[in-house]
């Protein structure tokens, strides 16, 4: 089923499974890209290979020339609302590998809304303009109201949420997924491993992405560790009992260190404060990853981070092998171009000219 087969307040009132239903094209590639349940394990490896190839295609100048001739046709609006360096950059790089042209909005005081302008009519005008809306915005559900309401105009194009309120990160969770598939491909995959969430669990949405997209895999374990403030909300809890994960949830992380093979921190999302200064009063220091610890982490574990951060992570640690975190942030642009060549189908080409 389409957005155009339901009405808003139908869709509205869905859970993230059943609106995931509604989201994807025919074929079963993505046309609009809200949330990780859109992604079962088969469009997770599928979009991991494509991101591989495009990887190693971009090494050559040969490569990069197929590359951007794909979609020079196409132009992508990046709405970003909310103040972003790494997502906003790698959209870019991503667009700019596959020759896409681009404009951007990154302040709504330089726009029409300044004027009074609804979201929606902003929206609405981009869809006049561009392909496909890339959108990163503090209000929480605004990505899956534009996905409909575009989708019943007379020019649906797709939207990609590029972070959403407090509800979701998709492709940061894509991308997240797409460095623990690198980082076990020769220990036999991401099924099985045990991965720790740490920080702040409660707001951050690239953790709640996450933790729902793990669920494609088998065996894998999920551990909690954060303060009782800042703990994982019952919502995500819900979502892995229905899967039958299995999962913990403490406040010690140098007693869990030992049995992690991913432990991916988080700083304290403390733009969300009902009140100025309301995540200082939270003993936060008891969870950030000591260099002492790396003594007690697995040889072939990995420490993740979506950042930006502040303390959660020494600088000290960034050379240890372990430490994922820069490759993990250059892998955003490979996957993130592998979903645009899959929306708009172009990873055909990208396949046969990398078998050729």
């Amino acid at each position: 089923m389409a957005l155009t087969d339901i009405s808003w307040e139908e869709f509205h009132q869905l859970d993230p499974v059943a609106k995931s239903r509604h989201l994807n094209q025919d074929d079963g590639r993505p046309f609009h890209t809200l949330m990780t349940q859109q992604f079962d394990r088969k469009a997770l490896d599928t979009l991991g290979d494509l991101a591989t190839r495009i990887r190693f295609l971009a090494k050559t100048k040969e490569g990069m020339t197929f590359l951007s001739g794909l979609l020079p046709h196409r132009r992508a609006m990046l709405y970003f609302t909310q103040p972003s360096t790494r997502t906003f950059l790698s959209f870019c790089t991503a667009c700019e590998i596959l020759g896409m042209r681009m404009g951007t909005v990154r302040d709504t005081a330089t726009s029409s809304e300044r004027k009074g302008e609804t979201q929606d009519d902003s929206v609405r005008t981009f869809s006049s303009y561009f392909d496909c809306v890339i959108m990163r915005t503090q209000v929480g559900g605004l990505a899956e109201r534009m996905a409909w309401v575009l989708s019943n105009s007379e020019r649906p194009v797709p939207i990609i949420n590029a972070g959403s309120g407090k509800d979701q990160h998709p492709t940061q969770a894509l991308l997240d997924v797409y460095t623990l598939q690198r980082s076990f491909e020769a220990r036999g995959g991401i099924d099985g491993k045990t991965v720790v969430f740490v920080g702040d669990l409660l707001r951050g949405r690239t953790v709640r992405s996450l933790s729902a997209l793990l669920t494609n895999y088998e065996g894998v374990r999920q551990v909690f560790i954060a303060p009782p403030e800042l703990q994982v909300a019952d919502d995500v809890l819900a979502i892995l009992d229905a899967r039958g994960v299995s999962y913990e949830l403490g406040d010690d992380l140098e007693v869990v260190v030992p049995g992690a093979d991913a432990i991916y921190m988080t700083r304290v999302q403390d733009e969300w404060d009902a009140e100025k200064g309301e995540s200082a009063k939270i003993d936060i220091e008891r969870y950030w990853f000591q260099e002492a610890y790396l003594e007690h982490l697995k040889p072939d574990a990995v420490i993740m981070h979506p950042l930006p951060r502040r303390h959660e992570i020494p600088h000290s640690i960034d050379n240890d092998p372990r430490a994922m975190y820069w490759r993990q942030m250059r892998n955003g642009m490979w996957i993130r171009a592998a979903l645009i060549a899959r929306i708009f189908g172009c990873d055909g080409e990208i396949d046969a000219y990398s078998e050729a």
